[in-house]
């Protein structure tokens, strides 16, 4: 009898150890995967942001005076803005 006892204990934590092994990789390629996601979000705001910045420079080199006229008119605003801050106190 003593020996079934230990023979079904054996079986249990056999039984035991296999279920937390499935856990644990589960939890592992849970976790995988998430940095499979972070890294596929990260490249594509990148990529966003790099397409962004070339968009952007083409059209600043078409409109040179145009860049020139609102980079004037955003540091005038800013200016005023400014000044108008400081006389305020």
């Amino acid at each position: 009898m003593s020996q079934s006892v230990l023979d079904r204990t054996a079986d249990q934590v056999t039984e035991s150890a296999q279920h937390a092994s499935r856990a644990t990789r589960a939890v592992a390629d849970a976790i995988d995967e998430g940095v499979g996601v972070a890294r596929r979000a990260v490249k594509q705001g990148g990529d966003a942001a790099e397409e962004f910045l070339n968009d952007t420079t083409k059209r600043l080199q078409r409109n040179p005076a145009l860049t020139v006229i609102a980079t004037f008119a955003v540091g005038l605003t800013a200016g005023v803005v400014i000044g108008w801050m400081m006389k305020r106190r």
